[in-house]
């Protein structure tokens, strides 16, 4: 099973770019970010003509979280637990049916949290928290799971090409690292590194000041994996190649293999 995860930064800016890929690559599973679109205003019947089943949670301009399958999709739920007055569309999970089983897949896109400190900040770390409840939740069902989408999170200061201009960043922070690492310290694994080592792999380019030409890129986009579905990992990696094409998204879908 071939999962993808990729922010696309809009569906109306990315709707071409999105097909083609969708098409080159063939995902089995993709997760969708920032797909900035009401529920009723996302081109469900087109990818549904591409042999995807398509599951969303939008808001309008902002946010929003989608899941595009061409294996079946089993008790979908939309929203993090925890704050039922949480209005922003950051979460979606659903159980993906294999043909050697299932696998429990939650799509996110966590805040961003800048300006930090601030009241942006403490969201995000709220956030975090809650997002530390489900991990938690999804370990005690004992199922293979995964949560994977855009983190906002620098992980290491070899996930950024230059780690001293994020220091005061929210995605850089003390605070928002020891956050993630409390995550994955209840027993995920973080599946690109669990493949790949060292310096130099990103998945995220701004558009401003030749990010791109530079390779000045940062690594924010991640799979974390319960410990039965990291049994199952075949591979991990980074498709690079997508921020190079015609519109992009300033981020690069990442990719999960597992034996499912």
């Amino acid at each position: 099973m071939k999962i993808a995860t990729f922010n696309i930064n809009g569906i109306k800016a990315r709707f071409e770019r999105l097909t083609e890929w969708l098409q080159d690559s063939q995902p089995d599973v993709a997760l969708l970010q920032e797909i900035k679109s009401v529920d009723e205003n996302f081109p469900r019947e087109h990818f549904e003509d591409l042999g995807y089943r398509v599951e969303t949670h939008g808001q309008k301009s902002f946010n929003g979280v989608a899941i595009l399958s061409k294996l079946p999709l089993e008790d979908v739920t939309r929203g993090l637990p925890g704050d039922d007055s949480d209005e922003q569309a950051r979460w979606i999970e659903a159980s993906v049916i294999g043909d050697k089983g299932a696998v429990r897949v939650c799509g996110l896109y966590l805040p961003n949290g800048n300006p930090a400190p601030g009241p942006k900040y403490d969201y995000k770390l709220a956030w975090m928290e809650r997002l530390h409840k489900r991990a938690q939740d999804l370990l005690a069902d004992e199922m293979p799971a995964l949560m994977a989408g855009d983190y906002n999170i620098i992980p290491q200061a070899e996930d950024a090409k230059r780690p001293d201009a994020w220091r005061e960043d929210a995605l850089f922070r003390p605070e928002s690292r020891e956050a993630f690492r409390k995550i994955l310290n209840l027993g995920f694994t973080e599946a690109f590194r669990a493949r790949t080592q060292g310096p130099g792999h990103y998945s995220f380019w701004d558009y401003q000041a030749g990010a791109w030409n530079r390779d000045d890129g940062i690594r924010i986009d991640h799979f974390l994996l319960s410990p039965q579905c990291a049994d199952l990992m075949l591979d991990c990696y980074i498709q690079r190649d997508e921020r190079a094409k015609e519109k992009p998204s300033d981020h690069v879908p990442v990719w999960l293999e597992i034996d499912l």
